[in-house]
């Protein structure tokens, strides 16, 4: 295993992270202090974190976060804005599947485990999430099939959706989407 993804899963810190605090020498593998994010661990390798013995965390843990709107879907914000950090308990070291804007409220979900948000988030695997959205009139069978089709999101990118249902509720339309990729303001 990559002396990177060893950090990561002993709670140190991200993968990314990890690499930044490796080469800044402040890891060593038996006594020796490695800066090669990439370095192989073994079984019986002994690793220290800033002078501490760090062992793997082998544990996955969900979080669901019923997120509340104004929050930010991050774990550190460098502009200490209100995040979704600041509604967890500090003990486990977990990180947002995906993201939901500002203004949006809904299920959120956070792991310890990168490879289970990789394969919940990544586009290849199609993995479905559904979204409520109020709009002030109903949508037209030819702005559904546009939104089949794909909206221009901006950035080069193009947003897709299916409609599973709308219906009125008050003097609103509430419509349920189905989406796929969760890009940013799709």
């Amino acid at each position: 295993m990559r002396l990177n993804k060893f950090l990561a899963l002993s709670g140190v810190a991200s993968r990314r992270r990890s690499d930044h605090l490796i080469k800044a020498a402040t890891t060593t593998v038996n006594n020796i202090v490695i800066t090669d994010p990439a370095y192989d661990i073994k079984d019986c390798d002994i690793v220290r974190f800033d002078g501490k013995n760090i062992q793997l965390n082998d544990k996955t843990v969900v979080l669901m976060l019923n997120k509340p709107m104004g929050i930010i879907t991050t774990m550190n914000d460098p502009q200490n804005r209100l995040s979704v950090a600041d509604l967890l308990p500090k003990n486990n070291r977990v990180f947002p599947i995906g993201r939901l804007d500002k203004k949006t409220t809904g299920l959120l979900l956070l792991t310890n485990n990168g490879d289970l948000a990789n394969s919940l988030m990544h586009p290849k695997n199609r993995v479905s999430k559904i979204y409520e959205a109020i709009i002030d009139r109903p949508l037209d069978q030819k702005n559904i099939s546009k939104i089949k089709k794909g909206i221009f999101i901006g950035s080069g990118e193009w947003g897709k959706a299916n409609i599973i249902s709308q219906r009125k509720s008050k003097k609103r339309i509430l419509v349920i989407l189905e989406l796929h990729h969760g890009k940013n303001r799709e």
